[in-house]
């Protein structure tokens, strides 16, 4: 720590340390408390302690990260219920949420980076009979990138954090913060590209397909390896998509007797690829080559070359150099060929 940083320490330490008292107990107390007071602040000069301030704000001040991981509007009692009965057993919010500052916004104090999951069961509480409880916040200050990494490594692990909510996030930010580059996004995240791949994938499913699942929040990536090959064919693919269309019609009109598992999902569509795959497939339409092919030979039926037409303006031929005929055989041909196809003067 360099001098400036060390008198600055001094300074402050000695603006909160009182003289110690005359009884040993007193001595004690001083060098305990104060002391490490004073150990505190160098740590914080030198860069040893990183200190993020937390406090315990009004959820209505704090508003969700545009780009934030979870899909808020999709957060019900059910989904936040373990959350809510931990905090009602505990009478507050054990794990702060990562906020950063905003401005020119007299509405809100903080925007959420990683924590609406909390954000949402502490507002349902006060709305239900917990009026005092508070939202517990730590204060970052962090880039959009940075955010983005923060938030997706803490709900990483979270089983509440459905595969869909990530792939969606992952899919805005490779293009966001990673300018398209999916090994760069990899690195960032330090993830392989093929585990980032399975997510993008999900993602980019069409969402008339998404809605054939009974809860789309219900898909994992483990789901991509099944539904991705069914996409591949134009036939299969037309055919799957008009099958997800229609389950997704029957649901939406509340028909009964609609498969209410994503495995019963998969397996309705998975058949229909194969019924499709199934069907005799129209015959090639044979290989045009604008006019007919023919060989020129010679007296002994030796291939000299072949005439191609390829359109009306052009024709193709190959020399049979090794067919068995001569080369005053050949150029014979070939001057017959121009006289037919090219007479002089034309």
């Amino acid at each position: 720590m360099s001098s400036k940083n060390k008198n600055f320490v001094a300074n402050l330490a000695s603006a909160v340390e009182a003289s110690p008292p005359s009884t040993e107990r007193g001595s004690r107390l001083g060098m305990g408390v104060l002391g490490n007071r004073s150990n505190r602040l160098a740590d914080l000069a030198t860069g040893a302690v990183v200190d993020h301030p937390q406090e315990l704000v009004d959820p209505a001040r704090c508003r969700i990260w545009e780009l934030h991981n979870r899909d808020y509007a999709a957060l019900t009692h059910d989904r936040c219920a373990d959350l809510i009965e931990s905090m009602i057993a505990q009478g507050r919010q054990e794990m702060p949420a990562i906020v950063r500052r905003v401005g020119n916004d007299p509405d809100h104090d903080f925007e959420v980076i990683s924590g609406a999951r909390r954000h949402w069961s502490v507002s349902w509480l006060r709305e239900h009979n917990y009026p005092d409880i508070r939202y517990l916040v730590e204060i970052r200050n962090l880039t959009d990138e940075q955010a983005f990494r923060i938030s997706d490594l803490e709900n990483r692990a979270r089983k509440d954090l459905s595969d869909l909510e990530r792939a969606r996030d992952y899919l805005k930010a490779l293009d966001l913060y990673y300018g398209g580059k999916q090994k760069e996004m990899a690195k960032r995240l330090n993830q392989s590209e093929a585990w980032l791949s399975r997510y993008l994938d999900l993602a980019r499913f069409h969402p008339d397909l998404i809605g054939a699942f009974p809860d789309p929040f219900e898909l994992k990536i483990s789901h991509v390896v099944t539904l991705k090959p069914l996409l591949k064919g134009d036939g299969s693919r037309a055919s799957v998509m008009e099958e997800a269309r229609r389950l997704k019609a029957d649901r939406e009109a509340g028909k009964e007797g609609q498969p209410a598992t994503v495995p019963e999902v998969l397996r309705l569509l998975v058949a229909v690829a194969g019924r499709q795959a199934e069907k005799p497939k129209p015959p090639k339409a044979p290989k045009k080559t604008g006019m007919d092919e023919s060989v020129v030979r010679n007296g002994g039926g030796a291939a000299l070359l072949r005439v191609e037409g390829k359109d009306r303006k052009g024709l193709s031929v190959t020399l049979f150099h090794k067919g068995g005929g001569t080369r005053e055989e050949a150029e014979k041909a070939l001057m017959d060929l121009l006289d037919h196809h090219w007479p002089k003067g034309g």
